[in-house]
């Protein structure tokens, strides 16, 4: 076995870690959190996605981090940015912003070893009424799967909770991606969905860590991937948004680790 890897597994192949590696998810949790909310002041029409992760690049690297993104797979750049019809996996180039974009930072730092993932959603300048109602739904959907955490829960219940208000709002859940595993590596069983029946599923226990992030469309759930093998876009050309959190799971319920420091997880900063 890894020996940066600890704690036992279930049957499902989920790995169980002990309370005390949460102070690890909660640093690199927190500059993960750091990094995305110093983003809120670069993000405006002319600005290009290049930019933008070309100073996340740079805030990793005077944190003495690591981004797991660069090299992944091939991945060359920090972060993954999407906007406004791209779903996820968006790679940061020189376009520019146009008032009225909305878009998702996604950002994945690597700190001792253990590994800080989230992403959130921006506006370039005023923010459209109908993509203003998105973001909240996404925003909400998240934390009503975040409320289903905790021991004896299932990964069902989360994902009903997540697609049962979001089907509620008229809008659909993207089921071609979903959230992961993680904790000294980057991607683990078990794969979170963000749609399911409840009591489905395998049954959350307490040292499971894993991230939540649902992808919501205005339009159809459908995706396509571009010919960069990256970039998924709605096939229907709807917009889409994400909000990301990694979580564990506590004796009684759920820690966030990706909470944003300076209040910024919410593109109005309301919360």
């Amino acid at each position: 076995m890894n020996k940066d890897l600890r704690g036992r597994l279930t049957r499902d192949g989920i790995r169980i870690y002990e309370q005390s590696d949460f102070a690890g998810m909660h640093k690199a949790g927190e500059l993960a959190a750091r990094i995305l909310d110093a983003m809120a002041d670069h993000v405006f029409p002319g600005q290009t996605t290049g930019e933008i992760d070309r100073i996340i690049t740079e805030m990793v690297e005077e944190a003495g981090a690591t981004s797991a993104t660069i090299g992944y797979k091939g991945y060359q750049h920090a972060s993954c940015i999407s906007v406004n019809h791209v779903v996820c996996h968006g790679i940061p180039g020189e376009k520019k912003l146009k008032d009225g974009d909305i878009l998702n930072i996604d950002v994945t730092v690597i700190v001792d070893g253990w590994y800080g993932d989230t992403s959130r959603m921006y506006v370039a300048g005023k923010l459209p009424r109908k993509a203003e109602r998105l973001i909240q739904v996404t925003h909400d959907a998240l934390f009503k799967g975040i409320e289903m955490v905790k021991p004896g829960k299932t990964f069902g219940d989360i994902g009903h909770a997540i697609q049962s208000y979001v089907e509620s709002q008229r809008m659909s859940v993207v089921r071609d991606f979903c959230g992961h595993g993680l904790g000294r590596v980057f991607h683990a069983p078990p794969n979170v969905l963000h749609y399911g029946r409840p009591g489905t599923g395998a049954v959350l226990e307490e040292g499971m860590l894993f991230t939540i992030e649902p992808m919501v469309n205005l339009g159809r759930p459908e995706t396509k991937t571009l010919a960069d093998d990256w970039t998924a876009v709605t096939r229907d050309k709807s917009l889409s948004a994400q909000f990301e959190h990694s979580v564990g799971v506590t004796a009684d319920g759920v820690d966030i680790f990706t909470l944003s420091p300076a209040g910024r997880f919410h593109p109005t900063y309301s919360s």
